[in-house]
């Protein structure tokens, strides 16, 4: 849109020097952290002090706008000296319910680890929210809960996450499983990426069921690692995948499973991986867990179902035995993700929200 961007972040590996890189438009600069591990990611002193450095240094220039992707250390703490020295408006955007009985509750950590950063997770999440000219989160349960923190509702703008069309194409089933070598005559339902404890054991029980009802169903995990899963009959899993075969594996898919248990962290996300679900012009078959049942009631792009009163199978084996209705519904999900979900619509609303902050910033001057 010609706009010149900075992105700020960390390296995934240098531990001593910063760099400065372009892509496509975008300067990058990547800076060093000594942790590793989720350590590494918000909470590495040595990647704040950089940052705060480069600030101070004008490493970063004098930017209109300052958008800080959460609220932790590395980012909130340079984020706020760059505002003030550039009197640049501060966006501050929340894209997860990190805190106070969120994702740090559903991750594969310690008891002791979970406690240690409950407190220090929840203060920076929410200690800042008031000093941005405008909130951009990604669920309605965050909207909520910035407007509970006092953050003005005038200045709260949801934004979910975007579909990248041209990354993910839509395919036709066959030449898809001929392409990543998957049988033609399997009833294949897929999960990508990332699965949460709280989360596994839904998955788990559904297809133990879809299973037990249909042999030949069988369950492709696209990067998804997850104990309890690899070793039950007819799991196929890969590996992390880039390019055009994430497109394919998603094309070899029938529909998708989405089942998230009610929590607190499902409530408070958007989970990413349905926007390739869309994107692949696939249904999904979801839990009706925070912004999912909007999603599913405005576009029609896959059944919802709870897992527990048997709606969930019921949904599943309902479009595994209708490919007139699953065409249906695929075509919804990938008109949605050329549109009302794609980047470039996104983006639009983006930059909506900067131009507001600008003008409410020259107001207040």
């Amino acid at each position: 849109m010609g706009h010149d961007t900075t992105l700020v972040t960390t390296s995934q590996d240098a531990r001593w020097r910063h760099k400065h890189l372009n892509h496509e438009g975008v300067h990058i600069v990547e800076y060093p952290a000594m942790l590793a591990g989720r350590a590494r990611l918000g909470w590495d002193p040595w990647d704040t002090f950089s940052r705060l450095t480069g600030v101070a240094l004008g490493e970063l220039g004098r930017p209109d706008i300052v958008h800080a992707f959460d609220s932790r250390p590395t980012v909130i703490l340079p984020a706020l000296m760059l505002a003030a020295k550039s009197r640049a408006p501060l966006i501050l955007d929340w894209a997860d319910w990190w805190g106070r009985g969120g994702t740090i509750e559903s991750r594969e950590t310690g008891r002791l680890v979970r406690f240690a950063a409950r407190v220090p997770e929840t203060w920076f999440e929410e200690a800042f929210r008031k000093r941005a000219k405008r909130t951009t989160v990604i669920s309605t349960a965050l909207a909520e809960r910035a407007r509970q923190l006092g953050v003005p509702e005038h200045s709260i703008t949801l934004i979910p996450s975007g579909c990248d069309t041209a990354r993910i194409t839509l395919l036709d089933i066959a030449e898809a499983r001929q392409r990543c070598g998957l049988p033609q005559d399997a009833r294949i339902v897929g999960y990508e990426g990332t699965l949460l404890r709280d989360d596994a054991s839904l998955l788990v029980r559904s297809f133990q069921s879809l299973r037990a009802t249909d042999e030949r169903i069988q369950l492709l995990l696209i990067g998804t690692r997850a104990a309890g899963l690899s070793e039950l009959p007819g799991v196929l899993r890969t590996e992390f995948l880039r390019g055009d075969m994430l497109s394919n594996y998603l094309g070899a898919c029938d529909l998708f499973l989405l089942p998230l248990r009610d929590t607190v962290a499902n409530r408070g996300r958007w989970p990413s991986k349905m926007n390739d679900y869309l994107s692949s012009g696939r249904p999904t078959v979801a839990t009706p867990v925070g912004d999912l049942k909007r999603l599913f009631s405005r576009n029609e792009v896959g059944l919802l179902g709870w897992v527990d009163d048997g709606s969930f199978l019921s949904a599943c084996l309902a479009l595994l035995y209708d490919p007139s209705e699953r065409a249906r519904l695929g075509r919804n999900a990938r008109t949605l993700a050329e549109t009302e979900l794609s980047w470039a619509r996104i983006s639009e609303t983006l930059i909506t929200v900067y131009r507001d902050a600008l003008v409410d910033s020259k107001s207040a001057n």
